[in-house]
């Protein structure tokens, strides 16, 4: 067999699994899956119907299997399996107690049906991949099920009532959402939903949530799509340009933080190294960053960051001359 036909062989037994797995997809998603071009996953649809597998739909609208229609057993390769190992140890870092819980249930039935070399595999290296535990709490672990709630929530179109305590808030406030998505952005997760008590849609981080419940009432229209919502809200944010100079000695220390206040790049200057970010969160957020290396940093640029880092050092200043004695 050639390299070529065994390449298009593959890809037709992908696609077939593929069908099996969606409702419905459509060709593009398939081109862009295999990087092929839509004229090639035309050609091989038309080879699996001329193969006997009954495929429904047309270019443009999806296609998908007829209902009843199953392919024998998976059989998975070797690293196909491996990847499951690597999957279950995310998913105990990156997911809640109840999401995690349910994962493991599945790999167990996944594992019944390798071979027994590939749970041989697994065995060896499970003991070898060790996730480290985090400085900072994730979820509410008092909500071990917020993640499975929302999934259900946007599966059946049901609304979720939640209390949720804010940055700034100093009791939780009881809400009613209806989620469309979530998403993982710096280290935590939130949830985009149409909230009914601010008629608009927002997001909620899931380790501020107190307590959360589906509800039977369905949802009151039609939303946006997730990718919709973050498009909207990255749009609205208006970035300031800031730059600092740091020291040639300080600035490897940054390199794990500077991701989060919007860096772009980096130029080195002689002795030191200039930082520049487009920064889209709190100015006042970023000059308390700043502070922690203050001493071997300059700031160039805004002059209203440069005043903000003065006031609260020379606030900084009065407090340790005059410091407030124990009680």
């Amino acid at each position: 067999m050639s390299v070529d036909l065994k390449k298009r062989f593959d890809r037709i037994v992908e696609i077939l699994i593929q069908l099996q797995s969606k409702k419905v997809i459509k060709a593009q998603e398939l081109a862009d899956r295999f990087e092929v071009s839509l004229r090639t996953i035309y050609r091989d649809i038309k080879s699996l119907e001329q193969a006997g597998v009954p495929i429904i739909g047309e270019a443009g609208t999806g296609y998908s299997l007829i209902d009843g229609y199953r392919l024998p057993p998976v059989v998975f390769t070797k690293e196909e399996a491996m990847s499951f190992m690597g999957a279950e140890k995310l998913m105990e870092k990156f997911t809640d107690k109840k999401l995690m819980s349910d994962y493991k249930s599945a790999m167990y039935k996944i594992r019944s049906v390798l071979k027994h070399n590939e749970r041989d595999s697994l065995s060896a290296i499970e003991n070898h991949i060790i996730m480290g535990k985090s400085s900072y709490e994730t979820f509410n672990q008092s909500v071990p099920h917020a993640l499975q709630t929302v999934f259900e929530s946007i599966a059946h179109k049901r609304q979720v009532a939640l209390s949720y305590k804010g940055a700034n808030d100093e009791h939780p406030d009881v809400r009613t959402i209806e989620p469309i998505g979530l998403f993982h952005e710096n280290n935590f997760w939130y949830i985009g939903a149409y909230c009914l008590k601010r008629d608009d849609y927002r997001q909620f981080r899931a380790d501020r949530i107190f307590t959360i419940e589906i509800l039977s009432d369905t949802f009151t229209k039609k939303h946006i799509t997730l990718a919709e919502l973050l498009e909207n809200r990255n749009s609205q944010i208006v970035a300031t340009p800031v730059h600092i100079r740091v020291g040639l000695a300080t600035a490897p220390h940054l390199d794990w933080q500077k991701k989060y206040f919007g860096f772009t790049h980096e130029k080195k200057t002689g002795e030191y190294v200039d930082l520049f970010f487009d920064l889209k969160s709190s100015l006042e957020y970023f000059a308390r960053w700043f502070m922690m290396f203050a001493d071997d940093a300059t700031i160039l640029e805004p002059p209203i960051l440069q005043q903000m880092v003065e006031t609260i050092l020379n606030e900084s200043i009065t407090r340790f001359k005059n410091p407030i004695k124990a009680l």
